[in-house]
């Protein structure tokens, strides 16, 4: 079995990849990143998540993004929005995903890992920069200049296995894979119980998911 490092963070798309690496044959090296987010509680989703789908290791980076803030998951002085919006939403936490990857992309070196997973979904999200297929492609050249596997001829591939999914299609998925999906935490103003708010972007995007794809929504909310 080939070793992945996989971006989790303890939401529904995360869990998913990481049960998708896993049935691809992937021995999945699960990688956290606390970063000062405001649902905080994702992190111990994060946990559940890995013991329950195989993980061979886990391990949670931290990384204090609220030094510099400018998000709502960062800063406390900016609200988590409740009604849709358009453009970039408040919620976007600058080059997140970029850090994550990096830190990934470290990883991997270290395990003589290739191949690399995260979660971003072009298709049912919030609009973010960072979760396009072109920046997908981008990152992936990147750490092929930038890497000494890469140099000695041992490229990394990034699997964006949820890109081009509906997030509907990414619950059916998950549910034939076993993901048992009342174990993650989606919500950006979850509680320290895990409980969502039911109003956030991302509560609004999951439980319309759950809606479509037929499934009973198994989350957790507040009210």
């Amino acid at each position: 079995m080939k070793n992945a490092v996989v971006l989790l963070s303890g939401g529904l798309d995360s869990a998913t990849v990481l049960a998708m690496a896993r049935a691809d044959g992937f021995s999945c090296y699960a990688l956290s990143v606390d970063y000062g987010q405001r649902h905080h509680s994702e992190l111990a989703a994060s946990l559940r998540v890995a013991e329950a789908l195989g993980a061979c290791e886990h391990r949670v980076i931290n990384i204090d993004l609220t030094g510099f803030g400018g998000s709502a998951l960062t800063d406390n002085a900016i609200a988590v929005p409740e009604q849709a919006s358009t453009g970039i939403p408040l919620t976007y936490v600058p080059a997140r995903n970029t850090i994550m990857l990096s830190l990934a992309l470290a990883w991997a070196e270290v395990l003589k890992a290739q191949d690399i997973f995260i979660g971003v979904n072009a298709v049912d999200y919030s609009g973010y920069p960072d979760c396009r297929p072109v920046y997908v492609e981008a990152f992936e050249r990147m750490a092929n200049l930038a890497t000494q596997a890469a140099v000695e001829g041992h490229p990394l591939t990034l699997h964006a296995p949820l890109l081009h999914l509906t997030k509907a299609q990414i619950i059916q998925q998950g549910v034939r894979l076993g993901v048992d999906y009342a174990g993650t935490v989606s919500c950006y103003q979850a509680d320290e119980e895990g409980r969502a708010c039911g109003v956030c972007d991302s509560c609004r995007l999951r439980r319309a998911g759950f809606l479509a794809a037929g499934e009973t929504d198994p989350t957790r909310y507040v009210h």
